[in-house]
């Protein structure tokens, strides 16, 4: 019908965010009432963040399910995906040097 309102949401972005970031790293932390993703290049001697994504435990768990469906996708289309090898060792986030 001509005069029904659609559900479509208009989604206004920059064109650095439109750019991306690049990441080959994923730190995911928690609390009671949010997850936290840390995205990382790890490029030595040093890495980066270079994006950080608070959002909550429902929407993460919904993330979770959309990436889920996506790579299956994925696979269909390009074959089956090879793990990479977790990072060994440790690595935390300290405050830029001044």
């Amino acid at each position: 019908m001509p005069n029904q309102p659609t559900n479509q949401m208009q989604i206004k972005a920059s064109d650095e965010i439109l750019r991306g970031v690049y990441s080959n790293a994923l730190q995911i932390s928690h609390s009671r009432t949010e997850v936290i993703f840390d995205f990382l290049s790890l490029t030595p001697p040093q890495g980066q963040l270079v994006s950080r994504v608070i959002t909550s435990p429902a929407h993460a768990k919904q993330i979770l399910a959309a990436l889920g469906e996506n790579l299956k996708k994925y696979e269909s289309q390009h074959g089956a995906i090879t793990a990479a090898e977790a990072p060994s060792g440790d690595f935390g986030f300290s405050a830029p040097s001044k």
